[in-house]
This record gives structure tokens, C-alpha cells and sequence, in this order.
């Protein structure tokens, strides 16, 4: 039977105590334990208890009666009668004895209910048996004494919430008066709490949890690490920085771009999610990365000085150990030091450009041609009010550069964003791979990251600061003057893929289309349809293009630079693939000729039948285009292939066609015309199936002024990749002969190029 229960008996009489006031079961009788008396005419064995007063103590459990058992008792529970017969007994009913328990019973039984407050059967027997008493009474006392020991309780907890709602009615009394009597400090008359609005009472109240919050987990912090978190203060701004909102739960994690379709590498995989203990170790270094990243993207001499040229700021390494002694520890041996920064007006808005940085998904997107792979492992904060303002991700990447001779840099980091003043914020990433310690990285991201702020007409400026530490023993010798000097991953090309893919963002929202132009798409539904399946076919190229650690290369025939790298992968129930086995083949070579030429004649459609094989030398025409910012070379196009033969003459091709002071791309697909018609008048586009093609442009970082793609002089990187359906089966084998085909069209498609650009520059 549960403590404290109690089950009333059948025909329970009225219970009468020793002062003649009579109370029911349960009432209130104002009798001392030493008075309750248990009633001579209850079936056997049910003994009933009466409620315990207010005033019982604890010690007048000694003087409980209980009825003496005989082991005569009848089955119907009345008193021994000593074998009269009817007439021979008295017709008043005995007078029941009662005993007290000794003080030795009631100290024994004591120490058990500390022990054991609901002994069973078993103990109950032991216990009557050692102190001379009936199972029955050892049951019914410790009925009781549980009984009396939830009053106490219960009585103590009443006496304790009233003193308690005492209190704060005092408090309340004398908040309210002290209120009545204040006065508003800028004008001096009287004021009145109703005055407060809504949202600033419930902003108050939000600052203070976050304050409360942020206290307890510095405490944390400098538990685990040794050293409070005040050691890193927050950076200073026209407006007290709100703190970081700590919500800490686990969101799970969220595909990125690349990482479904190609798996995941060696590193990229043995990475999990953080622990509770690294969690404020994580939080006290995301603290000090953005007072970081915010110095060093205002700070100029001594810690950034001018390149000899001018044109770009080389950091100075010792004062940079001298400004920021603590971080993520020194230099490993082996390792160069990269940094750079790059500033530029972007036309998207400050808190859209923020929400595409803190999205995964949408960053990937953005930066396609930098990051292959991305993942976020675990959300520590969602930020505050509504928006990214102190939202904590920890995260996985993986930064390529458009060629299997550069390899991938795979980086686990924390990026953290914050809302500085009015218009103004930061994201910051920094490694954490101090958490786990891997001897295959190769790459760790001190503070990096970008400044943003508001500008006029829904523009944006950006700062951008790159500092990577980067063993770069596995860069191929073409690409060592590029990578070493820091154009290939810095934050100029950071800051011109940005620049290049806003401006995209708005060709693809504008609305007052010329409709003058001849193949100029005007419809806006076909519009969108169309730049997302372009889209859809750059990220594949990509993706599909680096020496990430997802691809296995395998190289043919050849030596040096020249090699071509061959790759397949299996496409099965994917409607943006055709199904089968698909063959992937690229090579990267040096031209002697400037980057912007390279582009230029691969773009031009009237120039394609000099390389492109597949047009057979056919006449290629554009039959639709899309702009896609400022410069001409960037754009969505449609072609079509009118060929000698009449069984290609309905081919038609999608190209896009990108190009920033960094690198090029043209990349193009087969299209087939019904499913075409259907994207330009505003169909879905994901279900086309494409396997793209083409070309990545860079510039060999010899020419002066950091080698940009605008420079008269240098040579060029160009990289070519085609994908080729070889079995539309896929559980097919691989033959010699396809692979063969593949590293005959690639090569002689090089060679084309090659005997076209030494024309054009003899």
C-alpha cells in the first residue's frame, strides 16, 4: 500500500476521544497521540488511524495503544470471551486493555523507519519477532509515524511559503512607493511605471536573462579553461553590445552543398559534434576571434602595411604576435602563414547578406566556387530577437580552387555573428582544431572573416580579412606562385566572388526588363527558372572539378602537368542526372596568353567550332540570353548547334559564363528542347537532367599587381573538365575503350585551344 494512503473501513463507527469531542474519520480532533484510541468492534484486522493534529510531537508515538492480540480471536475481530456460554455472559461488553510499546520498542522501530520507512512483510515479521509485538502493530506504527511525518513536512513547506509571501508583498509595498515617487531623469517631472512601453519592458527583462546567462557560463568557462572570460573583452562600439544569447541545444546537422553527392573525406568525416565540456572553451574563443577580426579589419599601420605596388596589404607577422598573444596557439612547423584583406560596396542588403552567410545551405551556394563541401555540426545559438545577433555555429568545410592539382583545405571551425551598432555587424570563423587534434589537417583558420556595413539604396560594404595557417607541400609546381601568393584562397577572391554573385542575386529579381533586345528573356517566372538551373550546373561543376578528398583521382597517360585525370561515380534515382555510369576527365595547363583573352574566345559562340568537338563544326548561335551584372562576360545563355548533320541540328546547349578579377568560368551543358521550354516558361527546373562541362580561367599570379584577370600581362591556368555519360546502365562495367574516348577528346580539345591562342597572340 503507497505511503500516507488510507483506506476507511466498512461501517466505520464515530471515533470519540478522551475529552468526549467526537470527530469523524480524517477530522481534526485536537487529541495527542498518547490519547488515540483504536475502536474494539473493527473487522479484523483493519486498525484505523485518526489525523494528526498540529500540535502532536514526534515523541507521543510512545504512547499509542494498540490492542492486545490473542490467538483466539474470533474471525469476526470481538474480544477473547473465555468459552462462556450464552447465558452465562455478561452482558456488558468487556472493557478492551490497551499497553503502551516500551521505550526500547519505539526506539528500535525508530531506527528502522530511518533506514526503512516501508518495511515489507518479511522485515515487519523480523522486527515484531525481536520486540515481542504482532506484525500487525509493527505495520500500523510505522502507518502512522509516515503519516506523521508528511504533516511536519507539509507544515514546515506552509510556514516557509508564507514567510516567503511575506516578504515580497513587503517588496512589492515598497517598490510601488518608491515608484510613485520617482521622477524622469532628463526632464525632472514625475513618471509612472504605466509609462514603459510593452516592448521596453519586455526588452529589459530579455537583456537581463542574457546577462544572467552570459555570467553563468564565463563562469563555465574559466572553470574549464583556467582563465575568466574577461580576459577577452568585447570589442567597444557606439552601443553596449548585446550579449550572446547561449541557448545551447543540439539542432542536428545540416547538409551542405557537395556533401551528399560526393560523400565525405577522411577528416571531414571523423569529426563529430562538440562536447559539453568544449562548449565554453568554444564560446570564450568565438569571443576573442570577433574583438579579433574587428581590430584587424580597422587597424592599418603597423599591423597591415602596403605591398610595394600598392595595391594590397601585407601583414606584419611580429605585430601581429605582439597585438594578439593569445588565440589558437603558435604557427605548427611546416606551416605558412596567408593574410590578406580586401574591402568593396556589394549591392545586397546588410541583413540579408548576413542571413546568407549564417545559412549553410545558401553560402555554399554563394560561394560555389570556393567552398566544395560544408556542413554544420551543431547549432550553440540561434541568436536573439528574431535575428543571427550572437548565433554560435560550429561547422565543417572544405576550400577548393577549380583543379585536381591544388588539394582541397578541409577546416573545422566555430563562425560567430554579431550586431556591433545600428547597421553594423560581423562574422568571424576560427579553427577549433585545438578540440581535435588530427595529424591529416593541413589547414587551420585563425580569426577570419568580414565586416559588413549598411549603405545607402540597399548596398553593403564589406571588409574582408583572410588569415589561414597552411601546410602547402601538395600544390602542384604549376599552381605554387598563384597559391603562395595568396590569391588563390584570400579574401580578394572572397570579396570578388561576393561582388559578382549580388549582382547576380539582383539580375535574377529585376523586374524592367528592355524588351527591345532580340533573344533577351523577358518573362520573369522563365527568367528564375532558368539562372536555377544554371545554377544548379556551375555548383555540379565545381564540385565535381577539385582535388577534393571526396573524388578519387586516377590518372592516365602522360607526365607533368599535362596529365589527365579520369574519375566515375554511379547515377542512380537523381532527376538532375541522366542515369548510369558517368565518366569525369580533367587537366590543368599553362597558357602564355592573359586570363581575360582565355576567356573571351572561350565564351564567344562565334569562335566555339575552333575547339569544341561535340559541335562537330557546326554554326553555333545564341538563342536567348540573361545578363547577370556589369560586365558583358557575364551571363545565362542558350545556344544552338545548326550542324552539317541532320540528326544534331536540334541540339541545344546551356552556358553561363562568369568572370571576376579572380577567375573565369564557362561551363555548359546539353539540354534537351522540351525540357527547355518548359524551364523558360517558369517549369521546375530540377528535374533536367544535366552533366556539365567547361572551362576554369585563373591567372598564373606572375603578372604585376597581384595577376589579376584584367592584367595585359602574365600567363594563364586552365583547367578543362567534361563529364560524359559512358553506360546508361548503372550496373555496368567500365571499359578501356570509354576511357580512352574521353582522354582522346580531352586532349584534343587542348590542343585546339592551344593552336588558337598561339594564332591569336603570334
Amino acid at each position: 500500500m503507497p505511503a500516507g494512503m488510507m483506506i476507511p473501513a466498512r461501517n466505520m463507527p464515530s471515533m470519540i476521544g478522551v475529552n468526549g469531542n467526537a470527530g469523524g474519520f480524517g477530522s481534526s480532533s485536537g487529541l495527542a497521540l498518547g490519547q488515540i484510541m483504536f475502536q474494539p468492534n473493527m473487522m479484523e484486522g483493519q486498525l484505523h488511524r485518526l489525523d494528526m493534529t498540529q500540535n502532536t510531537p514526534e515523541g507521543d508515538m510512545a504512547r499509542i495503544r494498540d490492542d492486545e492480540f490473542d490467538s483466539t480471536n474470533t474471525k469476526s475481530g470481538s474480544e477473547n470471551q473465555d468459552g462462556a456460554s450464552g447465558d452465562d455472559q455478561d452482558p456488558r461488553p468487556k472493557k478492551k486493555r490497551y499497553h503502551r510499546h516500551t521505550q526500547h520498542q519505539i526506539q528500535e522501530m525508530e531506527a528502522f523507519f530511518k533506514e526503512c520507512p516501508h518495511p515489507d512483510d518479511k522485515q515487519r515479521k523480523e522486527l515484531s519477532r525481536e520486540l515481542g509485538l504482532e506484525p500487525l502493530q509493527v505495520k500500523f506504527w510505522f502507518q502512522n509515524k509516515r503519516t506523521q511525518m508528511k504533516t511536519q513536512h507539509e507544515r514546515h513547506e506552509n510556514t516557509q511559503l508564507r514567510n516567503e509571501n511575506e516578504k515580497l508583498r513587503a517588496d512589492n509595498m515598497r517598490y510601488r512607493e518608491a515608484l510613485s515617487n520617482a521622477s524622469c531623469p532628463n526632464c525632472g517631472g514625475p513618471t509612472a511605471i504605466g509609462e514603459m512601453s510593452f516592448d521596453e519592458h519586455h526588452l529589459r527583462l530579455e537583456n537581463a536573462r542574457l546577462r544572467e546567462e552570459i555570467d553563468r557560463i564565463s563562469a563555465i568557462a574559466a572553470k574549464y579553461v583556467g582563465k575568466p572570460v574577461v580576459n577577452y573583452p568585447l570589442i567597444s562600439a557606439p552601443m553596449p553590445p548585446r550579449p550572446l544569447d547561449l541557448g545551447v541545444g543540439n539542432f542536428g546537422g545540416q547538409p551542405g552543398i557537395g556533401g551528399e553527392i560526393y560523400g565525405a573525406g577522411d577528416l571531414l568525416r571523423s569529426i563529430t559534434a562538440p562536447t559539453e565540456s568544449d562548449k565554453p572553451m568554444i564560446i570564450e574563443l568565438a569571443v576573442a576571434a570577433m574583438e579579433e577580426l574587428v581590430r584587424m579589419a580597422q587597424m592599418d599601420e603597423p599591423l597591415w602595411m602596403s605591398s610595394l605596388d600598392g595595391t594590397n596589404a601585407v601583414l606584419d607577422e611580429d605585430e601581429y604576435v605582439r597585438i594578439f598573444p593569445r588565440g589558437i596557439g603558435p604557427k605548427p612547423t611546416g606551416f605558412k602563414c596567408e593574410a590578406s584583406r580586401e574591402s568593396a560596396v556589394v549591392i545586397m542588403n546588410h541583413i540579408n547578406l548576413v542571413e546568407y552567410l549564417m545559412d549553410v545551405n545558401q553560402w555554399s551556394i554563394l560561394f560555389s566556387g570556393i567552398v566544395s563541401r560544408a556542413l554544420t555540426l551543431e547549432v550553440l545559438s540561434t541568436g536573439v530577437a528574431g535575428n543571427y545577433n550572437g548565433a554560435l555555429q560550429v561547422m565543417t568545410a572544405e576550400f577548393q580552387l577549380p583543379t585536381p592539382l591544388v588539394p582541397t583545405r578541409e577546416s573545422y571551425f566555430v563562425r560567430y555573428c554579431k550586431q556591433h551598432a545600428d547597421g553594423t555587424w560581423a562574422v568571424v570563423d576560427v579553427s577549433l582544431d585545438n578540440l581535435r587534434p588530427s595529424p591529416a589537417a593541413r589547414c587551420r583558420r585563425r580569426p577570419s572573416g568580414c565586416l559588413i556595413q549598411e549603405m545607402l539604396n540597399g548596398y553593403s560594404k564589406v571588409t574582408w580579412v583572410e588569415h589561414v595557417e597552411v601546410d602547402d607541400r601538395g600544390v602542384h609546381n604549376l599552381y605554387k606562385q598563384l597559391v603562395s601568393s595568396g590569391h588563390a584562397f584570400g579574401a580578394k577572391r572572397w570579396v570578388a566572388t561576393l561582388d559578382r554573385q549580388c549582382e547576380r542575386l539582383a539580375s535574377a529579381m529585376a523586374t524592367n526588363i528592355p524588351a527591345g533586345d532580340v533573344g533577351v528573356i523577358t518573362n520573369q517566372e522563365g527568367r528564375k527558372s532558368m539562372m536555377k538551373l544554371a545554377e544548379r550546373m556551375v555548383i555540379s561543376f565545381c564540385a565535381g572539378v577539385s582535388a577534393s578528398t571526396a573524388h578519387t583521382w586516377t590518372t592516365l597517360s602522360g607526365t607533368g602537368a599535362d596529365d589527365v585525370r579520369v574519375m566515375t561515380r554511379k547515377s542512380v534515382d537523381d532527376p538532375g542526372r541522366p542515369p548510369g555510369i558517368v565518366l569525369s576527365a580533367a587537366t590543368s595547363f599553362w597558357l602564355p596568353v592573359p586570363p581575360k583573352r582565355v576567356f573571351d574566345f572561350l565564351r564567344d559562340e562565334s569562335t566555339r567550332n575552333e575547339w569544341d568537338i561535340l559541335s562537330n563544326g557546326g554554326v553555333v548561335q545564341e538563342m536567348a540570353h540573361i545578363a547577370n551584372g556589369r560586365d558583358t562576360g557575364n551571363c545565362v545563355s542558350l545556344l544552338r548547334v545548326n550542324s552539317a548533320n541532320s540528326s544534331q541540328s536540334n541540339m541545344l546547349i546551356l552556358q553561363e559564363s562568369c568572370t571576376d578579377q579572380t577567375a573565369s568560368f564557362v561551363i555548359y551543358a546539353p539540354v534537351d528542347i522540351v525540357a527547355m521550354n518548359v524551364v523558360l516558361n517558369g517549369g521546375d527546373p530540377d528535374y533536367v537532367a544535366l552533366l556539365p562541362s567547361g572551362f576554369a580561367v585563373l591567372p598564373d599570379g606572375t603578372a604585376a599587381h597581384g595577376g589579376g584577370m584584367e592584367e595585359a600581362s602574365g600567363g594563364s591556368l586552365l583547367t578543362v573538365a567534361f563529364q560524359i555519360l559512358v553506360d546508361s546502365v548503372p550496373t555496368a562495367k567500365l571499359s578501356l575503350g570509354s576511357v580512352a574516348t574521353v582522354n582522346n577528346l580531352i586532349a584534343c580539345t587542348v590542343e585546339r585551344i592551344k593552336a588558337s591562342l598561339s594564332c591569336e597572340s603570334a
